[in-house]
């Protein structure tokens, strides 16, 4: 449980850095458009933190933590917002200095989906460790009473 409080603490703080940095960066640089550092600031605090509080709580609920399935879908989530968000974070820190998107090397998208990719990977693990801890906790309903005549003894001792 503590992975998921410190990575959605680390998220936060990130998250906050950048949408700072993004206000900072365009203003001394007097930019107007559109450019994705705009969007690191949401995608850290909604895929990061977020995510990882909503984690928590279902850590605490399904025990979720302590299992290879969870330390897989830790790294391979974690790994997928690093590689995503920096991508962002290099694209609209060139776009911000002025690049076209012809200008941009192919392989600042190509990252990017990598990240995509394994924020998937990830997403399927933890929905996976989901629904089994979920079936573990789901109880069999009782057993519909049989009819009286049914479980009744006959008055020679044998049951019908």
């Amino acid at each position: 449980m503590r992975k998921s409080y410190y990575a959605a603490h680390v998220y936060m703080i990130v998250g906050v850095i950048s949408g700072l940095f993004y206000r900072e960066f365009t203003k001394h640089e007097d930019f107007h458009g559109d450019t994705q550092l705009a969007l690191m600031h949401t995608h850290l605090l909604a895929l990061g933190m977020l995510v990882f509080l909503i984690v928590l709580a279902l850590d605490k609920v399904f025990g979720l933590s302590g299992s290879k399935l969870f330390t897989a879908f830790f790294w391979f989530y974690n790994l997928g917002i690093a590689l995503s968000t920096a991508m962002m974070g290099v694209h609209g820190i060139l776009t911000v200095l002025g690049r076209s998107e012809d200008e941009i090397a192919e392989v600042v998208p190509l990252t990017a989906g990598l990240g995509h990719i394994l924020l998937t990977v990830g997403l399927i693990l933890l929905f996976v460790l989901l629904g089994k801890r979920v079936n573990e906790h789901v109880k069999p309903a009782a057993a519909p009473d049989e009819p009286a005549s049914a479980t009744a003894t006959p008055a020679g001792g044998i049951h019908a």
